[in-house]
């Protein structure tokens, strides 16, 4: 059913649902476009509508190819939308869950383009702070790239910003600190985990995830309840992915570093992975599989709880309503403390191992170790067994057998 959004834009069909709102096919004064039209209880907080007016100037502004542009903000009666740049395709994330993961030179071409976007805005002074597969559109209809790849585009430029800004203090007050953390769990750099603000290396950060992904098929320290990803991304080194080339890996750690100034800008980062492009022409996908995931820690105060079963750690933007069926992660966070992020090896390193084992140390992995201790325990009862059973049978048998005779006498030969 078709519906108006304010006096120029129509919306016909849904294209897809998030956190933040549902995105539908339009028509506007110039064809066709896609109107990410926000929740109503987001556009009835009158806040936030002014951050959203405040940022027009920004999204209006920001041009680039691998950049899906917002054309227009509207914002009438309950309605606040965007109207932005219809892209004919699909995201990464479902690409993503259809073939598991990406041959190296197609993963690299995607980030590479991805990473030229991330510069474009970075130079604008705009930061995206919520990089993830679900947010990077694939145009069909572009000419295939390195690999057999798509032409990549980034989405939802300020939305997480617009959505998520701390409330303004009230006058006369000092701002608060900071005490959530505004993202998807898996992709969050370890400074936004300590309470930091978020700057342009946060997104080098979540696109260096993103690769690792794309090449591996899950999260270098995603898996289980969100306080342990959160731990994880301060906490842990990064596991290395066999069977790349060493130049690639080293890219990978760079930008995956803890310490933000000791990453790569984006402009960097684009022209690297470009040039490992040649390299990686032909090479199959990795044969590596996910590992398997630590028993789920408690949820803590205040922290919404997640549910173990799914890969991912999928939360609700907003306390209170439901996930979405499309494993959109985002999700408000309060920052762990101290004591927190030092905390245990519950649901630490996640090891990838070759297809068809178990991680070392996994839930899985002792599992299958204490059966075959239990078949070596049984083997060696069964054994135990039967040498009892044979020793009481010689036993009992020995006095029915003849003994043989002792004779005192010598024996003499005879003479001839």
């Amino acid at each position: 059913m078709a519906r108006k959004i304010g006096s120029r834009y129509t919306a016909h069909q849904i294209l897809g649902r998030g956190s933040a709102g549902t995105v539908w096919l339009g028509e506007g004064p110039d064809g066709p476009v896609a109107v990410k039209l926000l929740r109503e209880d987001l556009a009835s907080d009158q806040e936030l509508v002014g951050r959203f007016v405040q940022e027009r100037s920004a999204l209006l502004g920001l041009e680039h190819p691998h950049v899906v542009s917002v054309r227009d903000l509207v914002v009438d009666g309950n309605d606040l939308a965007l109207v932005m740049d219809l892209v004919r395709g699909t995201d990464l994330r479902t690409r993503l869950d259809r073939e598991r993961r990406l041959a190296p030179e197609a993963a690299v071409a995607i980030v590479a383009d991805v990473a030229d976007a991330l510069a474009a805005a970075h130079a604008a002074g705009v930061v995206h702070r919520d990089v993830k597969p679900e947010n990077v559109l694939l145009d069909m209809q572009g000419p295939l790239g390195p690999g057999g790849s798509h032409p990549a585009l980034l989405t939802d430029f300020g939305v997480a910003k617009l959505i998520d800004s701390p409330r303004r203090a009230t006058a006369g007050r000092a701002t608060a600190p900071t005490t959530r953390i505004i993202g998807t769990p898996d992709y969050l750099a370890p400074e936004i985990v300590e309470g930091l603000p978020p700057r342009a290396a946060v997104d080098i950060y979540a696109l260096a995830t993103v690769l690792y992904e794309l090449l591996a098929g899950f999260t270098p320290f995603g898996g289980g309840h969100p306080g342990a990803v959160l731990r994880r991304h301060v906490t842990e080194t990064v596991v290395p992915l066999p069977g790349i080339p060493d130049e690639l890996w080293q890219l990978i750690v760079q930008c995956l570093a803890k310490a933000p100034a000791s990453r790569l800008r984006a402009s960097e980062l684009s022209v690297r992975l470009r040039d490992l492009l040649p390299m990686l022409a032909g090479m199959p996908p990795l044969d590596v599989d996910e590992p398997d995931d630590a028993e789920p820690e408690p949820a803590a105060p205040e922290e919404p709880s997640a549910d173990p079963v799914r890969r991912r750690s999928v939360v609700p933007l907003v306390p209170g309503s439901a996930t979405d069926s499309n494993r959109d992660t985002h999700t408000s966070m309060r920052v762990p403390g101290p004591d927190e992020l030092a905390g245990g090896a519950l649901g630490t390193a996640r090891v990838p191992r070759p297809a068809g084992g178990h991680r070392p140390g996994s839930a899985r992995h002792r599992a299958e170790a204490a059966r075959k201790r239990r078949l070596t325990l049984s083997a060696v009862a069964v054994a135990l067994a039967a040498a009892v059973g044979l020793g009481s049978w010689l036993a009992l048998s020995g006095g029915d057998e003849p003994k043989p005779r002792q004779d005192n006498k010598q024996s003499v030969p005879r003479v001839p």
